[in-house]
């Protein structure tokens, strides 16, 4: 079973703490959507007939491609796929985009699987949504969901980002009060976290923004655990909560290591083998596929570095890493290296390597040390 990823490189609005590819002029999107057609040709190898589980628009902002567009994405996804086997079709989207003439037209692609919505609320207070940048106000925020859910589509994940310099404590419980208000089934929660060359960190840089307060970020992820739990949502990765049943099937099987490709700008592909991600520039990504060229950096993974990922992604996950299944040499080093790591901060039972909550708050320095060479 694979996925495939669409990513659309265009955006309405910069939020300045995004690091994502993509351009806020819209001038070429036509190009770029004959581009794409042409690139699932070029690549129809390259999941080797493994067959197609799910099917992810992200970006950048899909929801700004017409209904047009996106017939003419799956009409050429078809031709090459059997996309009768989908079991999740998603559509990321802004709040500003779903308006209810939009959403009615996107009604439409149900008949071609869709039937999931990833939308970018961020916040429900308008002061932490311009802190951002986002391009949607919080009125916009709610009224989108709920446009969504009248159309007739449950399974629905939100975004909600913490840590904000403008969201103290109470401020992030209310957020997420109206989330679980709201009835979704699925939340997804990050930190913000301020990126090289992103104008967020130029901002902080020339004192032209309130700085992120990590302490503040640690507390708000605590409250955000033990609030999700209380409300009957399951953290089984550690920004990802679902109710019973409402894991994203899509995300989850980049953490269980299963094929994917991706396809437009800067979008990445993995085949066991190797690891790979397109150029991040749309003319570039342009003017090389009309040259029936693909262009793309590589990386052959080791055998070490295939260990590495389990253990980076599996950490984060409710499932952990099944240490025994690797072979005894790794095996051995893995358990000398867990004696660096502090008790309190994993589980080992059976053999499965897990992270408590507190461990959660260092999952990225615990899989370093457990790294093989």
């Amino acid at each position: 079973m694979a996925g495939i990823y669409i990513h659309i490189p265009f955006c309405r609005q910069a939020c300045n703490y995004c690091n994502f590819y993509f351009s806020v002029s819209t001038g070429n999107k036509e190009k770029f959507v004959a581009a794409l057609l042409k690139e699932i040709e070029l690549t129809k190898n390259y999941l080797a007939g493994e067959t197609i589980e799910t099917l992810y628009f992200g970006g950048g902002t899909p929801s700004l491609l017409t209904i047009e567009d996106f017939r003419l994405i799956i009409d050429k996804l078809q031709s090459v796929y059997d996309l009768s086997t989908l079991q999740e079709f998603t559509v990321e989207a802004n709040p500003d985009d779903l308006t209810s003439k939009k959403v009615n037209a996107l009604k439409e692609l149900q008949a071609f699987g869709l039937n999931r919505f990833s939308i970018g609320i961020q916040s429900f207070f308008d002061e932490d949504l311009k802190y951002m940048n986002r391009a949607h106000n919080s009125e916009e925020g709610l009224a989108s969901v709920k446009r969504v859910q009248d159309a007739g589509f449950a399974n629905i994940t939100i975004d909600l980002i913490y840590g904000t310099p403008t969201m103290n404590d109470k401020h992030w419980r209310e957020n997420l009060a109206r989330a679980f208000a709201l009835n979704v089934p699925h939340i997804s929660s990050y930190a913000l976290t301020v990126e090289p060359k992103t104008n967020l960190e130029r901002k902080i840089r020339n004192k032209k923004a309130l700085p992120v307060n990590e302490a503040q970020a640690a507390a708000q992820f605590r409250i955000l655990m033990e609030e999700m739990r209380e409300h009957g949502f399951e953290q089984y990765e550690i920004s990802n909560f679902a109710r019973p049943g409402k894991h994203a099937i899509h995300n989850s099987n980049y953490w269980f290591g299963k094929k994917y490709l991706g396809l437009g700008p800067s979008a990445h592909s993995y085949n066991t083998i190797s690891r790979r991600w397109n150029v991040a520039n749309n003319l570039n990504y342009i003017e090389s596929i009309n040259n029936n060229i693909l262009r793309y950096e590589e990386e052959l993974l080791t055998p070490a570095q295939k260990v590495n990922e389990q253990i980076m992604t599996g950490l984060r996950t409710k499932w952990g890493v099944s240490i025994t299944n690797f072979q005894l040499p790794i095996f051995n080093a893995i358990e000398k290296n867990l004696k660096q790591i502090d008790a309190s901060h994993y589980v080992l039972k059976d053999g499965v390597l897990t992270l408590t909550d507190e461990g959660k708050f260092f999952a990225d320095a615990i899989a370093a040390a457990l790294f093989v060479d």
